[in-house]
């Protein structure tokens, strides 16, 4: 998926959300169990019941892998469930030497149909850099997360900046905003006018809105750009809203509450309609 196909995504659905999928097994309604793949049917009914009112789908690779093969035969039919239309994120983390980068991008480029993956910058521009080979694909580098270890590193001085603003602006020059996003935690909300002046026109992936208590509203007025430029994920406050059969419409229920926010923050705040 291209920039300006998102950007289409963002415009017509006048929505900018996110829906995660972590889906933890040990949390999911008690009479899916039954069903020979629990995972990937609780999944299947929240993309069934989200997908008009969201443009992207994350799925956190850990909370699969853990399952062993069983986990990755559900993330393999969910990444096949979900629409062509939607941006699918693989929150795997990823980052090593260049030539194992290239098998973790063959990983989620080839083998699974993703159209982006989270990858981490510690290594450097070579385990980064194999990722951004794939055309229509996107990296989406770890900048400022919401974690209370983001302060470890992340915000330490180094050369008359911090951290994680060295890691932006580096980082920038290895892709472009076409196939380069950045993960800014909605925790770190202050940030976010800074982080917006360092790379203006990037995309940025914003975890941490619902659950993690990030302020929507905040974070749309800060870091939104003509193209709106973020994509808000909701995990645990869309997925676990409702615990019972009607589950799903529960979920509905939060989604369409945010996607009706994010159309306002649309109109206050971006020239994308």
């Amino acid at each position: 998926m291209n920039r300006n196909e998102l950007v289409a995504q963002i415009r017509a659905k006048k929505s900018y959300l996110c829906v995660g999928l972590d889906t933890d097994i040990t949390k999911i309604p008690k009479h899916l169990l039954s069903y020979a793949d629990p995972v990937f049917e609780f999944n299947r009914r929240i993309i069934d019941a989200t997908k008009d009112l969201c443009v992207s789908y994350k799925i956190n690779t850990a909370f699969y892998e853990s399952r062993g093969m069983k986990g990755w035969e559900s993330l393999e039919r969910t990444i096949n469930y979900i629409p062509d239309t939607h941006f699918t994120i693989a929150d795997a983390k990823r980052g090593d030497i260049g030539n194992t980068s290239a098998q973790y991008a063959k990983t989620f480029f080839e083998a699974y149909p993703f159209h982006s993956v989270t990858v981490a910058p510690y290594m450097g521009s070579d385990s980064v850099l194999p990722f951004l080979e794939y055309r229509d694909k996107w990296t989406i580098l770890l900048g400022l997360t919401s974690n209370l270890g983001a302060a470890d590193f992340e915000l330490l001085q180094t050369d008359g900046e911090r951290l994680y603003e060295k890691v932006l602006r580096t980082a920038s020059g290895w892709g472009s905003p076409n196939n380069l996003m950045f993960v800014v935690g909605a925790t770190q909300a202050s940030e976010f006018e800074n982080i917006r002046n360092i790379v203006p026109d990037h995309f940025f992936l914003v975890p941490g809105v619902g659950a993690q208590g990030g302020s929507l509203r905040e974070i749309s007025e800060k870091a939104m750009n003509k193209d709106v430029g973020i994509l808000v994920n909701a995990s645990r406050a869309i997925i676990y809203a409702g615990h019972g059969e009607d589950f799903a419409e529960e979920a509905r229920t939060v989604a369409a509450q945010y996607q009706q926010e994010m159309a306002g923050y649309i109109r206050s705040y971006s020239a994308v309609v």
